[in-house]
């Protein structure tokens, strides 16, 4: 277990500048994964990933996060949660669909999703890194960014931080 000293302010600030990345991240287009499509969370954001990498808008270092290749990334885990490809989602994308359409895509090629399992399906998303296997994870985004951990509690807040829709 990673144990981490909080420090507050500028003392916390300090120490981990040193091991900053630039950030924001700022990518027009790009939507927080707070943001729903139907009562689904993340699922526009992971839309607009698809559109911005076809339109070579996506920074190249977040091609390895996309898609299904990476169990535990998000895009896997909402393909998984809906029972889709990713890739017959990314060609159906690119087609030009909306989101409402290709959330209703979705529920007919794949699993047809409940409220209540999407609701649980939102609960886990917005929470992960909070207390949870992610925890460590976030702990280190942070870190790369300049800020200690406890800066914010879960990924979708670190998301939004990190892209600017959020301040500390």
């Amino acid at each position: 277990m990673v144990c981490f000293r909080r420090l507050q302010g500028d003392q916390g600030r300090a120490l981990f500048n040193a091991m900053a990345i630039s950030y924001p991240t700022i990518i027009p287009g790009l939507r927080s994964p707070f943001e729903q499509i139907k009562g689904l969370v993340y699922f526009g954001r992971m839309l607009d990933k698809i559109r911005l990498a076809s339109a070579g808008k996506l920074p190249e270092a977040w091609v390895e996060m996309r898609g299904a290749s990476k169990p535990g990334a998000f895009d896997a885990r909402c393909c998984r949660f809906l029972g889709v490809d990713y890739a017959t989602l990314e060609k159906e994308t690119l087609k030009g669909r909306s989101d409402a359409e290709l959330f209703d895509w979705a529920m007919k090629n794949g699993r047809q999703r409940n409220e209540e399992e999407i609701h649980i399906w939102n609960a886990f998303m917005t929470k992960r890194g909070w207390r949870d296997e992610g925890t460590q994870r976030l702990h280190e985004r942070l870190a790369e960014i300049g800020l200690p951990p406890g800066t914010v509690e879960t990924m979708f807040e670190f998301i939004d931080l990190d892209e600017g829709r959020r301040t500390v």
